[in-house]
């Protein structure tokens, strides 16, 4: 899933190239990915690209006469630039893996993909940005939020450390990948439970979550989409690293797996080599 760095850098891509470009047409290929039917998708047509940035992991294109077109990319989506598209002809639903595609005035433009049978992938044409769900009932930014709401708002739900962390309305933009980097960079246990954690630990906690998200953000900015994913990949020490060794400690990457999702941890580095179990129902090291 993009997370607060991918999401930063596409947007900062959009800025460099689409910035000042006009609409052509905005398509619509999956009808399911649009959530909103006002103002329509012809609404954005002939509008000039003013600005893309983001809020958590939802990405913002803003055109003139404040109308945005505002994305969650879910687990799989993602945007694909493209400097020409191979056909003027307009899409047609269907079952590809093309969500929404932006063609702008000079033949180039971007479309949003998703892969995979579960479509999740999410796009509102707004004026008001809250009324987009997901984007108003998102916490502070967890890469600008100081110490004082940092500690705030992860004391504020009780909870084990790695859901609180990747909980949107507590703290925006961090997923599943960069909880467990920034889980192993404090070394906490994912299971340490947030209202027994110490000032000292908070306070760790908040520096990894800065390090972390900001040198994935500083890796990923001049980057192209399409080298997006394998620049975070190229940067994760525990996250989908199953069996391999701790490039901290050595020790083997451990992992907990879950219905839909897993995460990975050293037992070295966070749990005092203690291995988590794996299952969801045990009892879990604290």
């Amino acid at each position: 899933m993009p997370e607060l760095p991918e999401v930063e850098a596409l947007a900062g891509y959009l800025r460099q190239r689409a910035v000042g470009r006009r609409v052509d047409r905005l398509e619509i290929a999956a009808i399911s990915a649009l959530k909103t039917y006002e103002p329509a998708p012809t609404a954005v047509a002939g509008r000039a690209v003013v600005d893309a940035s983001r809020h958590g992991k939802f990405l913002d294109v803003l055109f003139e006469g404040d109308l945005h077109l505002v994305v969650h990319l879910a687990r799989a989506g993602w945007l694909h630039y493209r400097e020409a598209f191979p056909s003027t002809t307009p899409l047609r639903p269907g079952k590809g893996p093309i969500a929404v595609r932006v063609r702008l005035d000079d033949g180039s433009g971007f479309d949003l993909t998703e892969a995979g049978t579960q479509k999740k992938l999410a796009a509102y044409l707004v004026n008001d940005l809250a009324t987009v769900p997901g984007v108003a009932k998102l916490g502070p930014d967890a890469l600008s939020a100081d110490l004082p709401t940092f500690a705030e708002r992860l004391r504020s739900r009780r909870g084990q450390v790695k859901g609180v962390l990747t909980d949107q309305s507590v703290l925006s933009g961090v997923g599943n990948a960069y909880s467990d980097e920034i889980l192993h960079a404090a070394k906490l246990s994912p299971f340490a439970i947030t209202n027994r954690l110490t000032d000292d630990q908070i306070a760790t906690l908040h520096a990894a979550t800065r390090q972390v998200l900001g040198d994935a953000v500083e890796r990923s900015l001049g980057q192209r989409a399409a080298e997006l994913k394998g620049e975070k990949r190229s940067g994760l020490k525990v996250h989908a690293r199953t069996g391999l060794p701790c490039p901290v400690c050595g020790d083997t990457v451990r992992e907990v797996s879950f219905a839909d999702s897993s995460l990975q941890y050293c037992a070295t580095c966070q749990t005092g080599g203690k291995p988590l179990a794996d299952r969801r129902l045990s009892r879990l090291v604290r």
